[in-house]
């Protein structure tokens, strides 16, 4: 058999194994449960957070014989059949390639026939916002006013680019993104459930680099195991990746810190040396500087950071020689390069400079005399 995807493999098949959208699972459950099945729903929300399996699982569920907990059986004859992809009771329509008015006309027609081996007919329209408004038009009256055996469930990321007549008629669900929590547990099921060794850190930037998408985290996920041959270690996704090792933004931090321009700029060639992505440089230096930031203002930053012990001191030291202000300066200029990296042939050059200025920065009266006395505080400690 062909190698499937970790996305697609981990796919999940029921409610119960839907993760972070349960505001949305409880309500669906309910409706199913109670027989309250609306005709159109919407499900927004940010790419990879579940909006397509939660439309499929509850395609079939309002079809299955023999529902359980409101989730389909994936066993009776019409779950089957219906997980095929042969059966023609439900629908996926991706509307980025079908989003002319004469596409939509036709479903109009197709919606008059009932299905033919199932109780509803589903038809799910991906992308939905990418129909053009003379689509939307021709949409609306179905939409309104459609047979008693039909369910449409819209799809979008951009749902403010839906018509306010479009919106009034359906059921509409916000997906969340996931937390880094939900995240990690739900890698650590996969490599456990997969054979593969993980160290823990390893995970946690998988988790962060998904940033609340689980299909993304796991696309990551998949490039690192096969990087790492089934040894998910932290040096490997690094290597995968093409992330700034954890020694070189150290380094680099205290640096900017220690107002050294010399080694802002040795640090700087040594990164470009090593084939090593500027770009990818400057964001990862923003999130170690935001790092810094959580324990010199958080008190439960162990908690929050989740990182090695030897990791938290290095943090420690630096947060223990800066200021919230000069951090602060440091994240909104970084933060500033992402857009003028497009608008430049020389983005090494881009960041010496920014990092070099950061260096001169001053800290105002107030913040440098508070922290003259923080250090001898912590000398006389």
């Amino acid at each position: 058999m062909s190698y499937q995807a970790l996305y697609r493999k981990y796919r999940s098949k029921t409610f119960d194994e839907i993760i972070g959208q349960k505001h949305i699972t409880q309500s669906l459950i309910n409706q199913i449960n109670n027989g309250q099945v609306g005709h159109a729903y919407l499900f927004t929300g940010t790419r990879g957070t579940g909006k397509t399996s939660i439309a499929k699982i509850f395609a079939k569920a309002i079809n299955c014989l023999t529902p359980k907990n409101g989730s389909p059986c994936n066993n009776c004859a019409v779950c089957k059949a219906l997980g095929d992809g042969a059966n023609v009771d439900i629908l996926e329509i991706d509307a980025a390639s079908n989003n002319r008015v004469d596409e939509i006309r036709d479903l109009r027609e197709k919606v008059k026939y009932p299905p033919v081996t199932c109780k509803y007919k589903v038809y799910i329209i991906d992308e939905v916002h990418m129909l053009t408004d003379s689509a939307f038009n021709a949409l609306l009256k179905t939409l309104e006013e459609p047979p008693e055996y039909v369910v449409f469930i819209l799809a979008t990321t951009e749902v403010h680019k839906l018509p306010a007549t479009i919106l009034s008629r359906c059921m509409r669900f916000d997906f969340k993104l996931l937390s880094q929590k939900e995240l990690e547990d739900h890698i650590k099921y996969i490599f456990k459930d997969s054979g593969i060794k993980y160290e823990d850190e390893a995970v946690s930037i998988i988790a962060t680099l998904g940033a609340g998408s689980v299909r993304d985290t796991l696309s990551i996920a998949d490039m690192c195991v096969a990087f790492s041959n089934k040894n998910v270690t932290y040096q490997s996704v690094v290597d995968a990746i093409g992330l700034t090792d954890r020694e070189t933004l150290r380094l680099l931090s205290q640096s900017v810190l220690d107002s050294d321009e010399g080694a802002v700029l040795s640090a700087i060639d040594k990164v470009a040396k090593a084939g090593k992505n500027i770009t990818q440089l400057s964001k990862d230096l923003v999130g170690f500087v935001r790092d810094i930031l959580v324990v010199k203002t958080c008190k439960d930053y162990v908690d929050i950071l989740k990182l090695p012990s030897n990791h938290i001191k290095e943090l420690e030291a630096l947060a223990s020689k800066t200021t919230n202000e000069k951090l602060i300066e440091i994240m909104t200029r970084l933060g500033r390069l992402d857009n003028e990296y497009r608008y430049t042939t020389n983005p090494r050059g881009l960041l010496e400079i920014t990092l070099v200025s950061l260096c001169k920065f001053e800290m105002t009266e107030m913040a440098e005399l508070k922290m003259k006395i923080k250090v001898l505080e912590s000398k006389l400690k």
